[in-house]
């Protein structure tokens, strides 16, 4: 069997940053963990159709905050902010301590892999032809600048009674390059006949010099130096 590492794990520390941003005891170890996923779990659910790439969470001493990146924020906002603030108030009572919420929108959702994979995964739940999702998708993210896109799908296509892998790929995919920047994404579209699994690779270039978490972490300080000045936190 082919053995293969995840590409995001790959580079964790070297050109990618952890979605899961803090530190604990070993007894609050597996609790966080777990208190991680249900709020993951629970964002993904209640806005299926916000396109929703990464949930970003950082705890600090009284306080959690999500960053949630969405190519449509509009729907997690809602009208005049009433949905968002249900989200807040929902997300208080399951984690027990204050919750900050902050949203990103991705501009363009064509670059990133995990909207990539879970918009074939929705054709294909709507029951159009696999070849036709996948090669559409390859179009448009060759065509927003990537330098590279693979696309793999596998299940029973297109109602067939032994399931099979199909992939589609243009440009390059250089998956053994470090400092390569490349998104990965994983979706699951239910159909009549099963689920069948979508994974997409965007290759967007190199990354030269200083690493993207360090650009996060300065941009990120500079987007909370600004709320502070707003008044957005106390």
């Amino acid at each position: 069997m082919g053995q293969k590492v995840h590409p995001f794990v790959q580079r964790v520390g070297f050109t990618k940053n952890w979605h899961s941003r803090w530190f604990a005891k070993p007894k609050d170890y597996p609790r966080f963990i777990e208190e991680d996923y249900k709020i993951r779990k629970f964002i993904k659910k209640q806005f299926k159709q916000a396109a929703i790439s990464k949930i970003i969470i950082e705890r600090l001493t009284e306080q959690l905050k999500v960053r949630i990146l969405s190519g449509r924020p509009g729907i997690i906002i809602g009208r005049h902010g009433a949905d968002i603030e249900r989200l807040r108030q929902d997300l208080n009572s399951m984690v027990k301590r204050e919750v900050s919420i902050d949203i990103e929108e991705v501009k363009r959702p064509a670059l990133d892999a995990q909207l990539v994979a879970e918009n074939v995964a929705l054709q294909l739940e709507r029951r159009i032809a696999y070849r036709r999702a996948m090669k559409r998708a390859i179009e448009q993210t060759m065509s927003s600048g990537a330098k590279g896109i693979k696309i793999s799908s596998s299940g029973r296509l297109g109602g067939a009674e032994m399931s099979r892998e199909e992939t589609f790929k243009q440009g390059k995919i250089p998956l053994s390059t470090l400092r390569a920047d490349i998104d990965y994404g994983f979706a699951e579209a239910l159909t009549t006949y099963g689920l069948i699994g979508v994974k997409s690779w965007i290759y967007k270039g190199d990354i030269l010099g200083k690493p993207t978490f360090q650009e996060e972490s300065g941009k990120e300080a500079e987007r909370e130096k600004v709320q502070r000045a707003e008044g957005r936190f106390k």
